[in-house]
């Protein structure tokens, strides 16, 4: 499984206030950023309870009929409407091994928990990260502390008319297995 990140960030790397309020982001869809297509490149997502539920109860589902497995030990109650979505428990191995037997060989990686346990993982290869240009002090990273360097390699920088400036990196080397010191 090829797991992928595309995700939305204040200046100072915040994916959601503390309060997992988003409304620092931008809601005018007049630019395309490129999701649609990022979404047309993967076979199925993997995302957090809290996401899930986010997204479900937004009124929106933004993911066709692809695949979305959700990262819970709690019953997930009626999907929204045309959603094609499954609960999975274990670690992040665990359901890359699941999304590898069902034949997803690109995911979609989403929630700030569940990206970083992937990452750490190692099953993440690609991120695309949009800085929106607002720093909002504090809130949910989006990496959250690492205990080893985890190396990217750059592959395209986009800029829109917005402000927003998204890069693209891909995963270059697997945690160093070294600490990176005091």
């Amino acid at each position: 499984m090829r797991g992928s990140v595309f995700v939305g960030t204040s200046l100072d790397g915040f994916i959601a206030r503390a309060d997992g309020g988003l409304d620092f982001l931008p809601t005018d869809d007049s630019e395309s950023h490129g999701f649609e297509e990022f979404l047309a490149s993967v076979d199925g997502l993997v995302m957090g309870r809290k996401t899930y539920d986010f997204v479900a109860d937004s009124g929106e589902w933004f993911y066709g009929r692809k695949p979305v497995f959700v990262l819970t030990s709690r019953d997930l109650g009626e999907p929204p409407e045309g959603a094609i979505v499954e609960r999975v428990s274990g670690s992040p191995e665990d359901v890359a091994r699941l999304l590898d037997v069902r034949g997803i060989r690109d995911a979609y990686i989403d929630g700030g928990s569940t990206v970083q346990q992937f990452l750490r993982a190692g099953l993440i290869q690609r991120l695309i990260v949009t800085r929106v240009p607002v720093l909002i002090g504090s809130g949910i990273s989006l990496f959250g502390a690492l205990e080893d360097d985890i190396l990217l390699r750059h592959v395209a920088t986009r800029q829109f008319k917005s402000g927003l400036v998204q890069s693209e990196y891909e995963v270059a080397g697997q945690p160093t297995g070294e600490h990176r010191g005091e």
